[in-house]
């Protein structure tokens, strides 16, 4: 495994979720959680924000950043760019701890208990960060798709950004 790879992967999926907050109409919309969902776009990307920067900045890169994780899924009305500011300090977090000459060994037990009670590998909690990031990048695509009716891509997860993606010209 590449630390290269989760980078890109993490750099892409964190920037995928400002595409799609870019493609909410207005601010409002970001905080319309509709029947039997729980949390809004805003939140969302303010949890993934907030991951981010405490798994990969706090506890890798010691950054110094403290984590309030209640207010990630509480808070109503941030305005976008609050939050795409939020996005970009956890894609810088990212790039400076993860990036050229990072000394992480993914092989090692993760720095903090997980959950409160698991021991995990780093590299295989890296890989999760991935997954779980991923995993509310398209929730919130879906959640624009559902409060605005429009069902164009915002260009979310897109092959061409990872770092080894090379275009191949046609036959």
């Amino acid at each position: 495994m590449e630390l290269v790879w989760i980078r890109s992967m993490l750099v892409r999926d964190l920037e995928g979720i400002k595409r799609e907050l870019a493609a909410y109409p207005d601010e409002q919309s970001l905080w319309i959680a509709p029947p039997a969902i729980t949390n809004a776009a805003g939140n969302l990307a303010l949890h993934c924000a907030g991951n981010i920067r405490h798994f990969i900045g706090a506890m890798l890169g010691k950054s110094g950043y403290v984590r309030n994780r209640d207010r990630e899924f509480a808070a109503r009305g941030i305005p976008r760019a609050d939050i795409q500011a939020e996005l970009d300090q956890a894609i810088a977090i990212v790039r400076q701890t993860l990036g050229p000459g990072a000394s992480i060994d993914l092989n090692a037990d993760f720095p903090e208990t997980v959950g409160g009670r698991f021991r995990v590998n780093t590299g295989e909690w890296l890989v999760h960060l991935v997954a779980h990031l991923a995993f509310h990048l398209g929730q919130v695509g879906y959640l624009r798709r559902i409060v605005t009716g429009d069902a164009k891509s915002a260009g979310a997860m897109a092959i061409g950004d990872l770092s080894s993606a090379r275009r191949l010209e046609p036959a």
